[in-house]
C-alpha cells in the first residue's frame, strides 16, 4: 500500500480529533445533551458527536478518491466507493434523525425499517457483493433481498449494544480492524484502508466518549458503523466471517427479542455508585456482564468501564476464533 494512502486516515483522525470540542460546546449550548444514568452526580453529556465521526470518515473516503483519481490515476473501485460512502450517510442521517427526536420517542420500527431500505439502494443498483452465497446462486434475489436485509440487519442491531461509556465506539474499533486485517490477506487493500479511516475517527471519538465520557455517540454513529460493517462484508464477498465477528450483536438481539424489544440494556444504580442486575433475567451482554463480574470481584462493586472491557474482551475472543475457523480462506 503507497505512503501517501495514510493521509486519508491522519485525515479523518484530526477532523474528528479537533471538531469535537466544537460539538460538545455547541450541543450543550441548544440542549442537545442526554443524562449519563450511570454515574450517581447524572451528568449531562452532549448528544449525536457520532455526526462529527460521520464527517471526518467522509473527508477521510473522499480524499483517498481524489489520491486515486489525481495521484494513482485510477478508477477502479471508485464507483464501489461512492455507493458504499453512500450506504454509511443515509444510514448515519437516518439514525441523525431519531436522535433528534430523542431516544424515548425516535423512529418507529417500520419507518425506521423503511428508511434504511433507502441505505441499501446504493449497493443495490451497482449490483454489489457475490450473488453466489453459501454455494447457493441467488441472482437477483441477491441484490434486491439479500442486500437490503444485511444493511438494514446490521444497522439496527449494532445500535443494541449501546448505552455504556465507550462500548459502541470501542465494539466499532475492534470488528472494523478485524475486517481491515480480513479484507488485506483477501487481498482488497482498498476495503481495507476505508476500513481503517472509520477506524482512525472512532479512535480520535474514543477520546471523548471513553469513561466517563463527555459525548455520546447517537444513532448517527451506531447507524453509519452497522451499515459499513455490512457493505464492507458485501463487497469484500466476506460475509461468513463478518457474520461470525457479529456473534456479541446476534446474541444480543436474541436477549433483546427475549424481553419484546422492551427491555433496556442500561443497569441499576446503587446507592455507593456501582452498578446492578436491572431485572432477574438477562435482556443484554451487558446485564450478562455485570452478573459475571459480580462474580468475579465477590461482592464488590461493578463500574461502568468494566461492563465495556468484558465486552470487548468477549469480541477479541470472538475474532481470535473467527481467524481460526476462517484462515483457510484468508491466506494465512
Amino acid at each position: 500500500m503507497d505512503k501517501i494512502l495514510i493521509l486519508p486516515l491522519l485525515l479523518g483522525f484530526f477532523a474528528t480529533l479537533f471538531s469535537l470540542p466544537f460539538w460538545i460546546k455547541g450541543a450543550k449550548r441548544v440542549g442537545l445533551i442526554g443524562e449519563d444514568i450511570h454515574k450517581r452526580d447524572k451528568k449531562n453529556a452532549a448528544e449525536a458527536g457520532g455526526i462529527i465521526v460521520l464527517l471526518g470518515f467522509t473527508l477521510g473516503t473522499l480524499s483517498y478518491i481524489a489520491i486515486k483519481t489525481f495521484v494513482l490515476e485510477t478508477d477502479i473501485t471508485t464507483i464501489q466507493i461512492f455507493a458504499l460512502l453512500s450506504t454509511t450517510l443515509i444510514a448515519g442521517i437516518i439514525g441523525f434523525v431519531d436522535d433528534l427526536l430523542g431516544w424515548k420517542i425516535g423512529l418507529t420500527k417500520i419507518p425506521r425499517i423503511i428508511l434504511l431500505f433507502f441505505a441499501a439502494i446504493p449497493l443495490m443498483v451497482i449490483n454489489a457483493g457475490d450473488s453466489t452465497v453459501l454455494g447457493v446462486e441467488f441472482g437477483l434475489l441477491y441484490p434486491l433481498l439479500l442486500i437490503p436485509i444485511g444493511i438494514i440487519g446490521a444497522t439496527t442491531t449494532f445500535n443494541f449494544l449501546e448505552g455504556y461509556n465507550g462500548l459502541g465506539t470501542s465494539q466499532g474499533i475492534l470488528i472494523l480492524s478485524a475486517l481491515a486485517l480480513t479484507t488485506y490477506l483477501n487481498s482488497m487493500a482498498w476495503l481495507s484502508l476505508i476500513c481503517l479511516i472509520m477506524v482512525a475517527c472512532l479512535i480520535a471519538f474514543y477520546i471523548f466518549n471513553k469513561y466517563p465520557a463527555s459525548v455520546f455517540p447517537g444513532d448517527v454513529m451506531t447507524y453509519s458503523i452497522g451499515a459499513l460493517i455490512a457493505v464492507i462484508a458485501i463487497l469484500g464477498n466476506i460475509e461468513k466471517i463478518a457474520i461470525f465477528f457479529f456473534i456479541p450483536y446476534i446474541i444480543e438481539t436474541g436477549l433483546k427479542i427475549r424481553g419484546r424489544l422492551k427491555k433496556e440494556s442500561f443497569a441499576k444504580l446503587n446507592n455507593k455508585g456501582g452498578l446492578e442486575m436491572p431485572y432477574e433475567k438477562f435482556y443484554g451482554l451487558e446485564h450478562i456482564a455485570i452478573y459475571l463480574l459480580k462474580k468475579l470481584k465477590k461482592g464488590k462493586e461493578v463500574k461502568e468501564n468494566e461492563v465495556v472491557w468484558l465486552i470487548n474482551l468477549f469480541q477479541i475472543l470472538v475474532i481470535g476464533v473467527g481467524f481460526l475457523l476462517f484462515s483457510g480462506g484468508l491466506g494465512l
